[in-house]
């Protein structure tokens, strides 16, 4: 079987995931809402299960950097409410066409950015944290940006909060997502391929976050995410529309 892009796309695309690796790594999320938009313009086939299959590297890293941070308890209720939202997720999957999914993701990331622009400040109780997990497992499962309803909950909490209780509720919500992806046969050899050649970008880009945190602590990081992700997703949505 032959691999299924030329040189300068995997070179592309590893950049991208090196990006937001680093950006993930070092804020708590930002991989996805960075990639997924990114990736389309390169080969629509990496998303969703193929950015799936590697950001699940880049948070088994992040959980075990950061393991003593997690929030247990919090990571329990937004859990159960994946489960909701990643079954929601698959049944909308399976009955959009490719250019719907690229559609979808391009909405979704723009209004992602604009719940993580908009300032709203949620605190984790038990309700919200449901209802954020809920949101996370759709929007997972069809776009594979899962993080901006956790990072609007945990926004206020501390960064080693905030990045080791993502990075657990992603290591527990993504094999859902990759299910319900594969369930609504969005999931073959292809995919799987693409996702384990992406890999190698997020393990440069989890170096690189020990180095880059301490300056994207300074303030410059989310602004940089959320106008980049912006571009990136409006970008998808004309090229599909026009």
């Amino acid at each position: 079987m032959a691999f299924p892009v030329d040189p300068t796309q995997l070179a592309l695309a590893t950049a991208v995931m090196a990006l937001g690796a680093t950006v993930q790594g070092s804020v708590g999320f930002g991989l996805n809402l960075l990639a997924a938009p990114l990736l389309l313009l390169i080969d629509h086939r990496m998303v969703p299960g193929s950015v799936l299959i590697a950001a699940m590297s880049l948070v088994a890293m992040m959980t075990y950097r950061e393991r003593s941070a997690v929030d247990f308890r919090g990571l329990g209720w937004a859990v159960a409410g994946r489960v909701l939202g990643t079954v929601a997720g698959a049944m909308t999957l399976a009955s959009l066409s490719q250019r719907g999914i690229s559609v979808g993701v391009g909405c979704v990331v723009v209004g992602a950015v604009v719940m993580s622009a908009s300032g709203i400040h949620f605190g984790p109780t038990p309700r919200i944290l449901v209802g954020a997990g809920v949101l996370a497992g759709f929007m997972g499962t069809t776009a594979s940006t899962g993080g901006p309803p956790m990072a609007l909950v945990y926004q206020h909490s501390a960064g080693a909060t905030v990045r080791a209780t993502l990075a657990g509720h992603f290591l527990i919500g993504a094999p859902m997502s990759l299910a319900g992806v594969a369930v609504a046969g969005r999931l073959g050899a292809t995919e799987v391929m693409l996702g384990l050649a992406l890999i190698p970008g997020v393990v440069i880009g989890f170096l690189a976050s020990y180095f880059v945190a301490p300056i994207l602590d300074r303030g410059f990081t989310r602004a940089a995410v959320l106008t980049v992700s912006a571009a990136a997703g409006l970008l998808v949505l004309v090229r599909e529309l026009l």
